[in-house]
């Protein structure tokens, strides 16, 4: 899309940059007076995306005019949306990009010139998928790990870099030569991830490096041997397709990927201007809003729809503004913020609106803070939560690699059109459908315990909580003590010294960075208050069990690059491995000595991890009370050695020259964590991952792939085959032509999903893709997933309506099965429908309310069409799938109100006729006549003359390969 468009009736108001006058946009601020800047900033990106695409035909100047009138126009109207980019992931990539190729042999077969056919969108794909786990190992190690350190003045470490010392060897890793004195090192600052090249990764223990792994080598290996028909089809297509890029295997995730690296966030296309805007098909794409880039998740049709420069259509939707005020609690962690965000929205009913925030709590928010809310939609039912662009913004964008003079452009842009929310102003705020108010000040920190991970408690309260768990009866909190030995000291010789050990005594500290403490913000801050305990000259009693258990290499990364380790360490949270530790009981046993002395007092010991499990008795026989805690707070109770403790008014104890440490004294402030998480963390972050997306990987750099125009299929792959969408391709559409005697495939009840329509997962031993892999040769072991045969429609065709808990009424139980009519054989779904097309009798489907429920999966539509449905007549649908029918060529019928199959006596055993009348209008009412004599009418719910257009000309692909005619 090369703008300006011309003949737009918005030509007009495109001018210079004041401040670059080089620079060319369309200044849409300018249109339609005061009415523009009380838009939501989320609206106004789709006001500019109209008016830039305006073109009389996909879009029209209604269309812009409409949102324009938001205001009123919420929920009554729907409006085209052309985004500036696609982000695919390969399961759904490889079925768009195949319809590409064969779209190209249609126009060629056509008398047209194939090499016209090219995505009109910039589109990205990622192949993030197909790694599986053919081998692995566990990196746990159960040797004892004492902790401690002595009550003197440390030697003074630099805050930003680990002083060397001596390395003793690896505990059992077999990949570490002794200190780890040798060996080439590491190109990529990732120490236990797949590197570039396969050069040396880091040892995890001590950050030197070592030979890669034996398990990743074999897993990279088996992706690239199963997937490697699929990977070389997409070497061809980055060779042959314009505006089309494949970021290939080992690179990272889609979502990290397009926040990280294909992040525009303001468009330069020859000097012309434009918001960054996306559509994808991975679950994450909504993350990308936290960065101002408006973006959500759609289906595959609608992607190669927009890939070929067709808008996609929504419901202009409400917007719900969240405010955010007051100031962040400085012991609350960016977990408990997202947390508690998420919660006052999904109590708010935000579902199918948009999210905008604003509000003067916003800029206490960073990137990483806003794009994790971003990613919780789905948590709290909303299209998006958009987060405009700010100087929270900006000051992450200079660290993620943005040259200056980029910057200088973006900001003066955004600015001009108003896009750019000024952190000091809260003076002219959008309008919005609703205000949410959430307080930051009202978020405090939780625990979760002492034996229920659903049992929360305030940090605050922690102390008069314990001491009320010690009091109730045994049951879910309650321990039963008796109140003459809640108070009981049970003293304890441990290395020379003595120990009195108490009710609450923390003896297991474990700071573990799975699931939900994977953001780095929150291993940060353990990382830092451990800096500022041990230059305090707090330490961590040595009987205590303390570990370091990180979730990826990644974590040791940047707990290394921001010279946090050395200090976590001095307290005694050494690195214990990467995998499932202490959380699933596997942690080394407690002194003896602690373990008796536990035992003869009846203590109430207690464990405090970053974990997700914390089940009575989990952690070690002997511990009774275990709570779950942000990784900080879990060092911060290390310290104390017990959890009856109140932060507020008692120290954590006595540091040099006796002096009282409390925890408010060492806890890093917010300002203290983004700096060294943007200018440590994520400067690294993107300068590795940009030397990934530039050097590729050896693998697939040695690939080989054909360069011919054409794609040579190969008849005998069973992963990349030529779909039959374009068989009957012509110059020109023919009408909608009737329905005459249909029979119906399947009678199905409510809230079919696309999951049940065309299963994603493994493929059943007894299916009919099954039978038709075996019949290639292959073995059940290398049949894959229907996911990653999504390039082949022989598999697909026979996986839909494959899922074995599908119901159909005609069976009467779960199976994927129906019945043959015409013979009263009972057959696997696919081969009736085989025999019903050898036959030429046309199929429909008969279902209930919410039809394709789900994720918006295109071969849930694909598969039908190509198993000869003609029209599917259900009570409802959702929204997304009947956009999906029709962009694939079957008509999605309505029952009227109140009626369904069992109130008009149909039996689906009936054969169905459906006349289309010559101009088909919108929501139009058609009569179906059944081979029993009874007549009655249904709603064709086409929403707009675009949808009857597709609908005629056989769908959107097809629509399409005749522009190219």
């Amino acid at each position: 899309m090369d703008p300006p468009r011309t003949g737009s009736p918005y030509q007009p108001t495109v001018e210079a940059l004041e401040s670059h006058p080089e620079k060319k946009f369309y200044n849409v601020s300018k249109l339609g007076g005061a009415k523009y800047g009380t838009l939501p900033y989320s609206i106004r990106v789709l006001f500019e995306s109209s008016v830039r695409n305006c073109d009389g035909f996909l879009v029209k100047e209604t269309d812009a005019m409409n949102i324009l009138d938001w205001k009123t126009k919420q929920n009554h109207v729907e409006v085209p949306f052309c985004p500036a980019r696609v982000v695919l992931q390969d399961f759904t990539g490889i079925p768009a990009m195949v319809d590409f190729a064969a779209m190209r042999e249609a126009v060629r077969n056509a008398g047209g010139d194939p090499v016209k056919v090219n995505p009109a969108c910039p589109t990205d794909l990622t192949v993030d998928h197909s790694l599986q786990i053919d081998f692995s190992k566990c990196a746990i190690q159960n040797a004892p790990n004492p902790g401690g350190g002595e009550q003197k003045p440390p030697a003074k470490l630099s805050p930003m870099k680990a002083q060397p010392r001596k390395l003793p060897p690896c505990r059992g890793h077999s990949g570490c030569r002794g200190s780890c004195s040798t060996g080439e090192s590491s190109r990529s600052s990732g120490p236990f991830s797949a590197q570039i090249e396969n050069t040396p990764i880091l040892c995890p223990f001590h950050l030197q490096p070592v030979p890669e792994p034996e398990t990743v080598l074999k897993n990279q290996e088996m992706e690239f041997g199963r997937n490697r028909e699929r990977l070389q089809f997409f070497k061809w297509s980055s060779k042959v397709f314009e505006n089309i890029s494949i970021i290939p295997p080992e690179t990272g995730t889609a979502h990290q990927v397009n926040l990280e690296y294909l992040s525009r966030v303001v468009f330069d296309i020859k000097d012309f201007l434009h918001p960054d805007s996306v559509v994808g098909t991975d679950s994450h794409t909504t993350m990308v809003n936290g960065l101002g880039i408006l973006g959500w998740g759609v289906g595959g049709i609608e992607t190669e729809a927009v890939m070929l420069g067709m808008p996609v259509t929504l419901t202009l939707p409400e917007v719900v503004g969240c405010e955010l005020t007051g100031t962040v609690s400085p012991f609350a962690t960016s977990i408990d913020i997202v947390l508690s965000i998420t919660k006052h929205l999904r109590q708010a009913d935000v579902a199918g609106k948009f999210v905008e925030f604003f509000g003067s709590g916003v800029s206490q928010l960073s990137v990483a803070d806003r794009t994790t809310i971003a990613n919780m939609c789905p948590e709290y039912g909303a299209i998006l939560s958009f987060f405009p662009v700010d100087n929270v913004t900006l000051k992450h964008l200079k660290h993620a690699g943005f040259d200056k003079a980029k910057l200088e452009v973006m900001e003066a842009y955004l600015k001009a059109v108003k896009l750019f929310r000024n952190d000091a102003s809260s003076s002219g705020e959008p309008e919005y459908s609703q205000v949410v108010q959430v307080s930051l000040s009202s978020i405090i920190p939780y625990v979760s315990g002492p034996k229920r991970s659903q049992d929360r408690v305030a940090v605050n309260n922690m102390k008069s909580d314990f001491q009320a768990c010690l009091s109730e009866k045994s049951g879910v909190k309650g321990f039963q003590i008796a109140a003459e030995k809640q108070n009981d000291i049970v003293p304890v010789q441990y290395e020379g010294n003595e120990y009195k050990l108490s009710h609450g005594c923390v003896v297991i500290a474990a700071v573990i960075s799975c699931t939900n403490n994977c953001n780095p913000s929150v291993m940060l801050a353990a990382g830092l208050l451990a800096k500022k305990a041990v230059e305090a000259g707090l330490v961590v009693k040595p009987y205590i069990r303390t570990s370091l258990s990180p979730g990826s290499g990644m974590v040791t990364h940047y707990l290394s690059s921001s010279g946090v380790l050395p200090y976590l360490s001095k307290l005694g949270f050494e690195i214990v491995g990467y995998g499932c530790s202490t959380c699933v009981g596997n942690t080394a046993p407690l002194p003896e000595a602690i373990r008796n002395a536990i035992k003869q007092g009846d203590i109430i010991a207690c464990g405090v991890l970053s974990g997700t499990k914390n089940f009575e008795g989990r952690l070690c026989d002997c511990v009774r009370a275990n709570y779950l805690a942000s990784p900080p707070l879990v060092v911060a109770y290390a310290i104390a050695g017990t959890v009856r403790i109140d932060f507020d008014t008692e120290p954590l104890g006595t540091g040099f020259n006796g002096k009282s440490i409390y925890l408010r004294d060492i806890w890093p402030t917010r300002q203290e964590l983004h700096t060294v998480e943007e200018e440590c963390v994520i400067s690294s972050m993107f300068k590795e991952l940009k030397e990934k997306m530039e050097k590729g990987n050896k693998r697939w750099n040695l690939l080989e792939a054909p360069e011919s125009t054409l794609f040579p299929w190969d008849l005998k792959s069973t992963y990349i085959r030529c779909p039959s969408f374009f068989d009957k391709l012509a110059k020109e559409p023919v009408s909608p032509q009737a329905i005459e005697n249909a029979h119906v495939l399947l009678y199905l009840g409510d809230s079919v999903t696309t999951d049940h329509i065309s299963p994603a997962g493994s493929i059943a031993r007894s299916s009919a893709a099954a039978k038709y892999l075996t019949s290639k040769g292959l073995t059940p072991r290398e049949f894959n997933s229907y996911g990653a045969r999504r390039g082949n429609d022989a598999v697909m065709t026979r996986g839909t309506f494959a899922n074995i808990k599908l119901l159909n009424k005609f069976i009467g139980k779960p199976a994927p099965k129906t019945i043959h009519f015409p013979s009263g054989q009972t057959l696997d779904v696919f081969e009736a429908a085989e025999l019903y097309q050898k036959e030429g009798i046309p199929v429909i489907i008969l279902a209930g309310k919410k039809y394709g429920l789900g994720s918006s999966r295109d071969w849930a539509a694909k598969g039908p069409f190509l198993l000869g449905v003609k029209a599917v007549l259900a009570e409802s649908y959702e929204k997304v799938h009947r956009s999906q029918l029709i962009g694939i060529g079957i008509a999605p019928l309505q029952f009227h109100p109140g009626e369904n199959p069992s109130t008009l006596g149909l039996t689906g055993r009936e054969q169905f006729s459906i006349l289309f009348p010559p101009e088909l209008l919108p929501r139009m009412t058609l009569d179906i006549k059944t081979s029993t004599g009874k007549v009655f009418s249904v709603i064709a719910l086409f929403e707009n003359n675009m949808e009857i257009t597709l609908y005629k000309n056989g769908g959107s692909l097809n629509f399409v390969a005749r522009r190219f005619l």
